[in-house]
């Protein structure tokens, strides 16, 4: 954890100092002693880079990859689904209609409260789809069974990319470049207030679902186990599914759908402190994080003068190690 914990920092401000525009770390430091009044004489267009720009991206890509990370974990542990992610539940491509809807449709431009359009109306997208999933797989008990929830999100999921795809055909034609793009993730366009509120979310979520970490510990044997063991099901899968839906519904309006992070590091983490929740969550979200900052340092820095997705450097990188984890799983059995 404090080798973690220290990693981060180092690859936070290594993200910071990396971009088009090189500058030092004393340069990063004094640009960010001038913005809080300690430091005077900066020049104003490194302080603008520093602290508006590569500040608020690295460290909502800190973010992002601990949320879908840990939101990933939880899932898996709570379907018994080893390939279950955040998307799980169909919210990404609710978000993509929400998206699509309003690139198409020109509304794309505008802001609420410092909040993109796109991003307001992918979150109402994401939620709308999250609720069609829950009335589906509810069942006249008000439980919510792992196979009846995952069947219903792939139906939603497929009846969203549908309704996306029907967009994109009849509407403006001139958007598909930028509904790929955001398909495709990015964290290029975070500024503070949307940082603050994804840092925000993703803070609670791990604060919550930590508190939890003995009744995930407990579902690992079973409903009938778990609640011989004094956990109530039904309402702790109704709080962390909610909770981690929230925050991955929150995460892809901020910064597109970005794939293979909440389905291979909790994996990865697995191997390296083994399945008990206490431990596993909190290196799950740092590994997460780790991943996502350095994602994006590559994606920024591996072609001059363009910016990779991050959705694809994620499955570039995330393809190879997922199967690495099969064959290990497989070796071991």
């Amino acid at each position: 954890m404090t080798a973690l914990v220290a990693l981060l920092v180092v690859s936070i401000a290594v993200g910071v100092v990396i971009g088009s525009v090189g500058l030092s770390l004393g340069e990063v430091f004094a640009a960010v002693g001038s913005r809080l009044g300690l430091l005077g004489g900066v020049d104003a267009a490194n302080e603008h880079i520093v602290v508006n720009l590569r500040m608020p991206r690295v460290v909502t890509a800190a973010a992002v990859g601990a949320g879908l990370a840990v939101c990933g974990n939880v899932l898996q542990s709570l379907t018994g689904n080893v390939l279950a992610d955040p998307y799980l539940l169909g919210m990404s491509s609710g978000a993509s209609v929400g998206a699509v809807l309003a690139l198409t449709t020109g509304i794309g431009a505008g802001a609420l409260a410092g909040i993109g359009a796109v991003s307001a109306a992918a979150f109402i997208g994401a939620m709308g789809a999250l609720g069609l999933v829950f009335a589906i797989a509810t069942t006249r008990t008000g439980a919510l069974l792992p196979n009846r929830l995952i069947l219903a999100g792939v139906a939603v999921a497929q009846g969203g990319a549908a309704i996306s795809s029907a967009l994109i055909y009849f509407g403006d034609r001139g958007a598909a470049d930028a509904v790929l793009r955001w398909t495709l993730g990015s964290v290029a366009g975070a500024r503070w207030p949307s940082t603050i509120v994804v840092t925000a979310m993703v803070g609670v979520t791990l604060v919550v679902v930590w508190a939890y970490a003995r009744s995930l510990d407990a579902f690992a044997f079973g409903d009938r186990a778990a609640t011989s063991l004094g956990v109530p099901v039904t309402v702790t899968r109704w709080v962390l599914y909610i909770l981690v839906s929230l925050c991955t519904a929150v995460i892809v309006a901020q910064t597109g759908i970005i794939g293979f992070v909440g389905l291979v590091i909790p994996h990865l983490a697995r191997l390296l402190v083994g399945p008990l929740h206490q431990r596993l969550l909190p290196v799950t979200a740092l590994v997460g994080a780790l991943l996502l900052v350095w994602t994006d340092v590559l994606a920024r820095t591996v072609k001059a003068g363009q910016e990779l997705p991050l959705g694809l450097v994620t499955a570039i990188v995330g393809v190879p190690v997922f199967v690495w984890i099969l064959r290990r799983h497989g070796a071991a059995a």
